[in-house]
């Protein structure tokens, strides 16, 4: 077993301490790099990060080589750098010299004798699997125990690993962004890469060419009203109407006018004649949100529209038809309202007819940061201001936020932050203080740990098991590889609720509209 020299120790210290910096994550990883020359005697070092679907490694960090111009990546397996990310174990090499599978492709080493460098090659781990390679050299006559050598390396790459992982989500959420941007997305203002959104996009392009009602259901800031115009948007009815329709914010008694129209003289006020929201709709589409807050009155028109596409408006004996789809929404379980005796059955299984379920913000995983992102690209440019990106510590309390407000909320976090920063960087002091003081809660020193990331992939790793198990817990902790005690603490210490998975099968074919 290797142990740490006090030379080690310290290099490791001045490396966490560089890690604790407030600045830039690219700048700290090169002062890492510089510590590691410095302190470690490793020159030329290198960080690159791995993309978890294509397996190719690509050159991103690193001291004491001109990448200027260059883009170097590798293949899964290709070269001492690929073979690391392929197998995640460390490899030396005692003589450059002599290896047939270093490439260097940098050029770095062109005018070295390679006879005089070892080199040195490790993973970077984080939540069990590689997210990145760290790599340097050493001259060979200070090398005199290569297994110390890489055990020294593996500690510092395991002090980078969180910096590393959130560079890569960075860099992931660049290129989605400009994925994003030249495909066929179903909404430009739809983002995301999670599963559950994927889902969500795939359903949106299977229900969007017909004529098919539409019960979006996900809590309140999820983006219904999104997936709403994204799907008249793809429809043949594009060139019609979309006529959005709060219901909650309706007094009942005024609900039936907006919905179906009046005549002169049907009520108190009614001065003149009106056309419904359903008329106006006529050959596109009618929104109505909130759907569950509609008076039983209103829900029994709104069946005989959905039955019979008529409706008569109120004072009126003339029945009107009407091609409008319907796509309804609500952030409430209807089937408990039905119980409550509050929404009718029938009406129910007439919007149901394709439900579509948002995810939470909070089981979105890494959407959060490409969400951020994009919320950060829209308001500099609004207000004029030259924020280009989010500090990482705010990207942490971002991750391990329970976001109860959703996207909404984010995106308004965003928009305040932007309106108070001076600089080209969201900070702590520009977060709302509901949020500053979650971060004050805990014990200063453990900013920064691991944990709020883990517990997040932790969330979206139970949730998908859960998915796929239909809320069945045994079934869920052997997927997981753990015991079925162990997945119940989990859920009931993140707040999951396994039942809303044992009754729907959310599942659905995965389409990439880009």
């Amino acid at each position: 077993m290797n142990t740490h020299t006090y030379e080690d120790l310290a290099a490791l210290h001045a490396i966490a301490k560089a890690l604790a910096q407030p600045w830039d994550l690219r700048d700290q990883l090169e002062q890492v790099l510089n510590e590691m020359k410095v302190r470690l005697g490793m020159q030329r070092g290198m960080i690159s990060l791995l993309d978890r679907d294509s397996g190719e490694s690509w050159l991103e960090v690193a001291h004491g080589v001109n990448l200027e111009g260059l883009e170097i990546s590798y293949q899964m397996g290709e070269g001492i750098t690929g073979k690391v990310a392929q197998t995640g174990r460390p490899m030396a090499v005692p003589n450059l010299g002599k290896e047939a599978l270093f490439l260097d492709r940098t050029g770095a080493r062109r005018f070295l004798n390679r006879e005089e460098l070892s080199f040195l090659c490790v993973p970077i781990m984080y939540d069990s699997r590689v997210v990145g390679i760290l790599s340097a050299d050493k001259g060979t006559k200070n090398v005199t125990d290569l297994d110390g050598e890489l055990a020294i390396l593996s500690s510092v790459a395991e002090l980078i690993a969180k910096a590393v992982h959130i560079l890569a989500l960075e860099e992931e959420n660049r290129r989605l962004r400009r994925i994003v941007n030249q495909g066929r997305a179903p909404s430009v203002d739809m983002i995301g890469h999670s599963k559950g959104m994927q889902e969500v996009f795939g359903l949106i392009s299977h229900v969007a060419d017909s004529g098919t009602t539409v019960l979006v259901q996900g809590e309140t800031g999820t983006g219904k009203e999104l997936v709403a115009r994204a799907i008249h948007m793809n429809s043949p009815r594009s060139k019609g109407p979309l006529i959005q329709f709060n219901c909650a914010a309706i007094p009942d008694t005024l609900i039936e006018s907006e919905l179906f129209g009046h005549e002169r003289g049907a009520f108190t006020g009614a001065m003149r004649q009106r056309r419904g929201r359903f008329e106006e709709a006529h050959n596109g589409t009618i929104f109505l949100d909130e759907v569950s807050e509609l008076s039983a009155s209103a829900q029994a028109k709104l069946l005989r529209v959905l039955q019979e596409k008529q409706f008569q408006p109120l004072g009126s004996s003339r029945v009107i038809t009407t091609n409008a789809r319907v796509i309804a929404a609500t952030n409430r379980h209807l089937e408990e309202c039905i119980a409550a005796g509050r929404f009718r059955n029938d009406l129910y299984y007439r919007l149901s007819v394709f439900p579509i379920y948002l995810p939470p913000l909070r089981d979105r995983g890494n959407d959060i940061i490409l969400l951020a992102d994009h919320f950060v690209l829209k308001y500099s440019k609004e207000m004029g201001k030259p924020v280009k990106r989010i500090s990482t510590s705010v990207i942490e309390v971002f991750l391990s936020h329970q976001w109860p407000g959703n996207v909404r909320e984010l995106e308004n976090c965003i928009e305040r932050a932007i309106l108070l920063t001076e600089g080209d960087a969201i900070e702590m002091i520009h977060l709302p203080p509901s949020l500053q003081a979650k971060m004050r809660e805990g014990d200063p020193t453990e900013k920064g740990r691991l944990s709020t990331v883990i517990l997040s992939q932790e969330r979206s790793l139970i949730l998908e098991a859960l998915k796929e198990t239909r809320g069945n817990q045994s079934q869920a902790a052997r997927l997981l590889g753990t015991t079925k005690r162990i997945i119940q603490y989990k859920i009931q210490k993140l707040g999951i609720d396994p039942a809303k998975f044992r009754t729907k099968n959310r599942t659905s074919p995965v389409i990439n509209l880009s």
